[in-house]
Parts: structure tokens; sequence; C-alpha cells
């Protein structure tokens, strides 16, 4: 028996909790999943990008290495900006992950030329996603589309109906969009914009069939996935949908239901240890007052309709069920987050704030939420996670002894009710962490922490960090800098003067020394990235506490040539609070039957059973 895990002990702490009937579904056995963007996946049928289909060789992958979970980035619809979390509706999907093999009703064959030619326009693999397919699959969509009269398709118009209090509004929407040359909702004409019952009655008379296929091309994607969903159960692979909790302002949901959201402000994060200037998203904050005189149904049925399609859902940016930090639309975009504040201001109502939102999460679906707990949490948050039964997230290169040793945490202190990961869809892979960042500051914030104590920072970083060793912003400390007198020394400040500079070197010095231990490789530290160095740290946090760990793609193979080849820094999904065109485009260095092709499946199926994971 794993000493840090007792089954009968943790199924009765889960059955005792207000999820108790969300973990009846699941079990409560110890769990290993991959996290794995649809975009960055992609097979030897795929046109141009990852397609539903494809997620079930991602499934016989993971039987093949005992994983039992894979956590999906969001699928919804972004229009033509392609982040997934500044979707233009909380509910439809985005059609340019169709696969035109599968299309439910159709034919293939009769567009089998038309598709390899779609094929050898937008091949997949290519390194990043060109998103041009997006428009060239619809194009050839609506080709498929004009072929019949999709009216008589009973399957068709029983999804119509059952999902009609949210698919008209959106294909409405879609429809105006593609009317008014993709401008923001908020640029249209005045009745259009304000949703004129009788100019919307109108349009729609004259653009019902554009509007159907709209329609129908989200019949087609829940098809897919639904079919995905039952493979997966019949394997034994659990789902995990990712919900994004703000929706874009130019976005169906915005645009219908325009009182649901404070329009004259823009949500963001204020600023942490990572990004000092903290962000600004740009997404409406809600209007929870107004949400909650209609029973909170806008919460309530995204998701319903999610439950279609996952056994489990990931509540992005949880720690805004208790506060979001928000920003006047008057503040200029280039101060960033700085000048926001919580919504709502006292801190006294943050904690009844979540704890109404959850009842109301777990209320409306069998799905079990797991949260995405990371950045500035609220001490409420933990204690609602712990009271519902809810999982958190426990990073691993995070999870310190931040008050004491800043020794990292060992396996058996890691909370029971989380997610033990190395990395998120945010963070740098393992191998760029330990490569670039492990025992680091970000220099960025160490000239603002100097600037505030009228410190020479350009004079300071060659006394106290070793360029050599100093990259891409990241600042490592000399070695000869043994000691916080010594910090002190050279700053020439006072202790209490200088308290972030010092909590920063505390928090990194000797960081890649403390890691080593921490999993357990014996002698020196190796400088340089290893196959051996990665086992170490998968096995470490596959031994911890935590219910499910999950990992992205890239850490469970890191140590695998193919990844090894690829530039570790910028090998990344997404540089948070960056404009960067590479932010969600990354593809994976080899096809799903390539993976399945590795001779990896035995070593992590042996990693997994090793730490009790299946």
């Amino acid at each position: 028996m794993n000493p840090v895990y007792d089954p009968e002990s943790v199924h009765a702490y889960f059955s005792a909790t207000p999820s108790a009937s969300h973990w009846g579904r699941i079990g409560t056995q110890r769990r290993a999943g991959v996290a794995a963007p649809l975009f960055t996946l992609y097979s030897r049928r795929s046109i141009g990008i990852g397609e539903i289909p494809d997620l079930r060789l991602l499934i016989d992958w993971c039987r093949a290495c005992g994983l039992s979970l894979i956590q999906l980035l969001p699928l919804n619809d972004v229009g033509f900006t392609f982040c997934p979390y500044d979707a233009q509706s909380m509910l439809a999907m985005d059609p340019m992950y169709l696969s035109l093999a599968e299309l439910r009703e159709v034919e293939p064959r009769r567009f089998a030329e038309r598709a390899d030619e779609l094929r050898r326009r937008y091949p997949a693999g290519r390194g990043l996603v060109d998103y041009g397919i997006k428009q060239a699959k619809i194009e050839l969509l609506q080709a498929i589309f004009s072929t019949r009269d999709w009216q008589d398709s009973s399957r068709f118009q029983e999804f119509r109906l059952s999902h009609a209090l949210w698919l008209h509004d959106y294909a409405l929407f879609k429809t105006l969009k593609i009317r008014h040359q993709q401008k923001g909702w908020e640029e249209w004409e005045g009745d259009f914009r304000a949703k004129s019952a009788a100019a919307l009655r109108a349009f729609a008379e004259e653009n019902s069939n554009a509007i159907l296929f709209q329609e129908w091309l989200q019949w087609q994607l829940a098809e897919q996935l639904q079919a995905v969903k039952a493979y997966a159960r019949k394997q034994g692979v659990l789902l995990m949908g990712d919900i994004p909790f703000l929706v874009s302002r130019d976005s169906a949901d915005v645009w219908a239901n325009q009182n649901f959201f404070k329009l004259d402000r823009a949500s963001g994060a204020p600023p942490d240890a990572l990004l000092a200037r903290g962000q600004r998203w740009g997404m409406p904050p809600y209007a929870w007052e107004t949400i909650a005189r209609h029973q909170y149904a806008y919460l309530v049925n995204k998701l319903k309709y999610a439950q279609n399609f996952f056994d489990l859902y990931r509540i992005d940016h949880f720690v805004g069920i208790f506060r979001l930090w928000t920003i006047p639309l008057s503040e200029p975009e280039s101060s960033g987050g700085i000048n926001g504040a919580f919504d709502p201001a006292e801190e006294n109502q943050w904690e009844e704030h979540g704890r109404r939102l959850l009842e109301v999460m777990l209320r409306s679906t069998s799905m079990l939420p797991c949260a995405e707990d990371l950045g500035v949490i609220p001490d409420c948050s933990f204690k609602i996670l712990r009271e519902y039964g809810v999982v958190g997230m426990d990073i691993q290169r995070w999870s310190k002894d931040w008050k004491g040793s800043k020794d990292f945490t060992p396996a058996e202190q890691y909370r029971l009710n989380a997610l033990a990961t190395i990395s998120t869809h945010d963070m740098s892979s393992l191998r760029a962490w330990w490569t670039f960042e492990a025992g680091t500051v970000d220099e960025v914030l160490f000239e603002r922490q100097c600037a505030k104590n009228a410190l020479d920072a350009g004079a300071l970083k060659p006394a106290l960090f070793d360029p050599a060793r100093s990259h891409h912003g990241r600042l490592a400390w000399k070695t000869e800098i043994v000691s916080e007198d010594v910090l002190l020394g050279l700053l020439g400040r006072g202790r209490d003067a200088v308290h972030e500079i010092l909590a920063a070197y505390a928090g990194s010095y000797g960081e890649k020394a403390k890691f080593w231990k921490f999993i357990g490789l014996p002698g020196e530290v190796e400088e340089d990235f290893s196959p051996r160095f990665a086992e170490a740290a998968l096995k470490a946090v596959c031994r911890t506490a935590c219910v499910f760990t999950v990992q992205l793609i890239q850490d469970w193979l890191a140590g695998q040539e193919a990844f090894q080849r690829l530039d570790p820094w910028n090998y990344r999904i997404n540089f948070p609070g960056s404009m960067r065109k590479t932010n969600w485009s990354l593809v994976l260095p080899l096809s799903l039957e390539e993976l399945l092709g590795l001779p990896d499946q035995d070593r992590l199926k042996g990693l997994l059973q090793e730490t009790q994971r299946i």
C-alpha cells in the first residue's frame, strides 16, 4: 500500500462531501492522465489541425500506457482569434475540429477528392498550426451542407429543438458576424447591436439557410465528440473538458445577454511574482446579481451541455468565483492589470460568493469539477475545495515550504483533493524549467524591486548574477552569493528595505540542488536535462498524495529523442501576457500513429504501477 494514500480513508472522505455523487460516478482511485490541446495533436487523417475523432488514437495510447484521464483545452468556437480562452460562445464548439470523413448523414466519398486537396494545402504536423485551415474547411463544409435539404434529418431537427435556448442566438450571431465582415457586435448598426426583435426576425427570415448551416455545424460537432466519449468509456478513459470561466466580449453570449455582463470593465489578474504588470485579458466580468435573478440559468445551461461530452470539467480561473480582478475600460492597455480592483471589493463577501456559485455548479451536472486554483489565491479557496471535495491543482515546482526552509513539499504533504502536475499550458515544460528557470529570478521583477528601493539594477546585475547561465529574462544567481548576509552586503540596504529581493533569493538560490534531492537522484546536480532526470521528476509527481496526476504530453515524453531536438524555451503552448503569434499554435513533433509506435508504453506503465497509479 502507498503510505501517502489509503484507499478506504480516501473513499470515506470524498463520500462525505457535497460532491459525493460526482465521485460515485468515476470512483476515488488514484488516476494518472495526460493534458493535450486538440490543436496540438494530429493523425494521418487530419486536415490541417487535430480533429475530434483523432482523440480515439490518444485514448488508445493512454490505454497502452496505463493512463485513464485525458484533459483537453477548450474546444469552444474562437472565431478568428484562436485563443481557446477568448471564445465566441460558452457552448458552441469550433468547426475547424470537425472530421470531414466522419460527418453524420453524409457520403464521404462524394467529397474525398476535395478533402484530399485540402489536406495537401494544409498538411498537419508542420510545427505550428496554420489557422487558414478554418475558413478553408468551413467553405468545404458549406458545400457539403448545400447538397441536401437538412430539414428532413430527424436527428438534426431533434438537436435543434433540444438546444434551441442557446443554439439559435449563436447561429444568428455568427451569421450577423459574416454580414458585418467579422466586425465586433458593438460596431453593428443600432437595431442589430441592441437586438431589436423586429430587425432580427426579418434578418432570420432572409438568412434562414445560413443560420441553419451554423446550427448544422454544431450538430455535427456534437455527434463526433459524443462518439469519442462513448469510445473513451469503453476503454476506461475519462475525458476532462475545460470550460472557460470568462467569454469574449465579442461573443454570442455577451451580445444575447448584455445585462449579464459589466461592459464598462475588463477582466484580468493582479501583478504577481511571475507577471510584474499583471494581466488584462479583456473579457467582461459577470453581473452576478442579474444572473442570480435568472436562477443562474446561464451557468447551468453551459454545464448541462458540456455533460454530453465530458466526465469531468476544469473550472478555469477558479479563484474568480470568489472575486475577479477587473480593470476599467478607461485604463490604457499598456498598464496591463496594475490599476484594477477585485469584484466583489469586500473580502468578507468572497467566501459566500464562491460557495453559492460552486453549489450551483454541483447541482447543475453530474460531471466532477476540478479547479484551476492558481495565481493570487484567497484563503477561502482552499477551505471550500477541501469542504466540498473538489480537486484543486498542486504544481510540482511551486509546491514548497514557502514560510520556512523553501524545500520542496514531500509527497505525503500534497493535498489529497488535488491534481498534481509538473506544468500547465501556461507554463514552460519540465525541460525548459530545468534548463532556464530553476534557480533564477525574473529580470523584470528584480528591476522593479530595485527601482522601489532606489537601487541601480544595471550595476547590481553583473555583481549578483551569472550572465553565462542567465537566459530569456531569467537571472541565475552567482554561486558565490552563498547567504543573505552576502547579498545584503552587495545591496547596501537594511533587511527590511529589500525584503522582497531577499524573499526572491531565498526561494530560488540553490533550487536545483533542492529539487535534485526531492526527486531522489543521488550524487551531484547535473545542470543539463536528461531522460534520467525526467523519469525521476515524473515518478516524484506520481508518488504524491493527490488523487489525480496529469501531465502535459510533452512532459510525459520529455526524454524522447523527438522532443529533445526541439527548442525547449519556445516549445510551449502559451506565453501568458504576450501576443506571440506562436501562442495556441503548438503541434507535436510526431503524429498520433507515431506516438503509438514509440517503445514508451511499457516504461510509462511500469512507472505508474510503481507509484500505484494503476
